[in-house]
């Protein structure tokens, strides 16, 4: 009888890279391309034009480094980074936050995510996690999440998570002009532009987290928000306000089951930011 060999049960990361954004990154940066590199050899790490020592951090690293000369935004370093990725003929990439919020050990779930439904976009979900998310965020996510399932057409579980899979499509999708936005309004707008193109998101279970030391978070809850607002108001002005889409978002997101919780224990980014700590008290 002749077995027929499947790739990904060879190599689960077959065709996937991991891309992680940094801006002013020192503390985390390195922590986390090593965590990347314990489960994929092919790392991308943008540094967007960062002051601080985010590029020497990486050293004797086997990552690819991108750099900005300047600081471009968030959705420079995405491009920035797809781009790369499809002209090494990628399959998908998996991006991450540089500052740590998110654990590198959940990329394997949001991969099984998207190897079972390869047309979809997937999310890391943080907001079932409340008691972890700071007020103001949690309030200013959950708003943006209505705008944006609205112009979607489909509930969004967390529409502001920067942990999520890439696919080939929505990368091209990206690149082709027809996502304008900058900064956190482009992680909005790939999710609307990817919808009407048949590309639907799933949702997986990850852990809120805001490591300690790290730096302050680039997103500013009521300008941000309100830039996600007037973007989305004029995609559904020039869509009729979309009414279908509208009730179709009101049903319930379901979020797929995360990866069980390890015991409890110092996440590699803590662990060396305490180390640089407690050596620059001595």
């Amino acid at each position: 009888m002749k077995v027929e060999k499947n790739e990904h049960l060879l190599d689960p990361w077959e065709g996937a890279w991991i891309a992680i954004p940094a801006y002013q990154e020192e503390n985390t940066i390195r922590a986390l391309a090593l965590e990347a590199l314990a489960l994929c050899p092919r790392v991308i790490v943008v540094d967007d034009g960062s002051s601080d020592r985010t590029q020497e951090e990486l050293a004797g690293l086997p990552v690819t480094l991108l750099s900005h000369r300047e600081n471009k935004g968030k959705a420079a370093s995405l491009c920035t980074a797809f781009a790369y990725a499809l002209a090494q003929q990628a399959n998908c990439v998996v991006a991450l936050d540089g500052d740590g919020q998110h654990e590198v050990a959940d990329a394997p779930v949001l991969l099984g995510a998207w190897r079972s439904q390869p047309r979809s976009l997937v999310i890391g979900s943080r907001l079932h996690d409340r008691a972890q998310f700071p007020a103001a965020r949690y309030r200013a996510n959950r708003f943006a999440c209505f705008w944006i399932s609205w112009a979607a057409g489909h509930p969004i579980a967390d529409s502001q998570s920067g942990f999520r899979v890439y696919s080939r499509e929505v990368m091209e999708i990206a690149l082709a002009g027809k996502v304008h936005g900058r900064r956190f309004t482009f992680e909005s707008e790939i999710l609307i532009e990817a919808a009407r193109r048949g590309h639907r998101t799933q949702a997986v279970a990850i852990p809120g987290r805001y490591p300690v030391l790290a730096r302050a978070s680039h997103f500013r809850p009521v300008i941000d928000i309100a830039h996600i607002v007037l973007m989305v108001g004029g995609r559904l002005l020039k869509s009729g306000m979309y009414p279908l889409g509208l009730w179709r978002s009101l049903a319930q997101a379901s979020v797929l089951p995360g990866r069980a919780a390890p015991a409890p224990r110092r996440d590699a980014a803590a662990q060396v930011i305490h180390r640089r700590t407690d050596a620059s008290v001595q």
